[in-house]
């Protein structure tokens, strides 16, 4: 059985110009009524940071909340976690970057540094009743370091599921996996979940071979 996460309202949105609050919402409505089973909802970030999701708190208190649908938010760090515990999500991603570079880029600290951020976002996550999903950005390869070390990317999953994270995902960042690149990443390391683009073509033939790898 495959199961999918649709999550255009976050990953997709954050990259065009801010939308008004009531069409995030009616988005997110109408992804709840396609049978799909869980949704990212939004990101609980800094407005300066990323302005498409300034309006987070709003977009959850406003939508049609589906009992059959996951919804997670997705977080930078201790404050975000915080916003999404008390505006109710109980499923809470984290991302670090494989790439040192890139995570510096992104997140203006190390990878060191998030992965230490995590050890303690761990137990605050679950002691509220949440589970922590940690995500692997550049897993498969950075625009500014290229090719990704899979030992590298075994290294960083190896800490944070020591540190409790129930689950793992693996982030094609910038499109640029391909069929080799997951082969030899599922090589090394198991995923829980995999997210991919289509930046360069190869989004499909990544999935298919995920699937034959057995990845659900």
């Amino acid at each position: 059985m495959i199961s999918i996460r649709e999550v255009a309202p976050r990953d997709g949105l954050q990259n065009e110009e801010p939308i008004p609050t009531e069409a995030t919402v009616r988005l997110i409505d109408a992804l709840s009524g396609t049978g799909v089973r869980r949704i990212e909802a939004v990101s609980f970030v800094h407005p300066k940071a990323i302005p498409q999701m300034a309006d987070a708190d709003d977009v959850w208190a406003r939508i049609t909340r589906n009992p059959d649908i996951r919804y997670s938010a997705l977080i930078p760090n201790t404050r975000g976690a915080q916003r999404a515990l008390a505006a109710g999500f109980r499923e809470i991603e984290v991302v670090v970057s494989a790439s040192d570079t890139h995570n510096r880029r992104n997140l203006n600290r190390s990878t060191d540094e998030s992965l230490d951020d995590i050890t303690r976002l761990i137990p605050l996550i679950h002691e509220a009743g949440a589970t922590v999903e940690v995500i692997v950005a550049t897993s498969f390869g950075c625009p500014f370091e290229g090719d990704i070390d899979p030992d590298r990317v075994a290294a960083l999953v190896a800490r944070v599921r020591a540190d409790g994270a129930d689950r793992i995902a693996f982030g094609d960042t910038t499109g640029m996996a391909t069929p080799r690149r997951v082969r030899d990443l599922l090589a090394a390391v198991r995923p829980d979940l995999l997210h991919f683009h289509n930046t360069r073509g190869t989004g499909l033939a990544n999935i298919l071979t995920a699937l034959e790898l057995g990845v659900t």
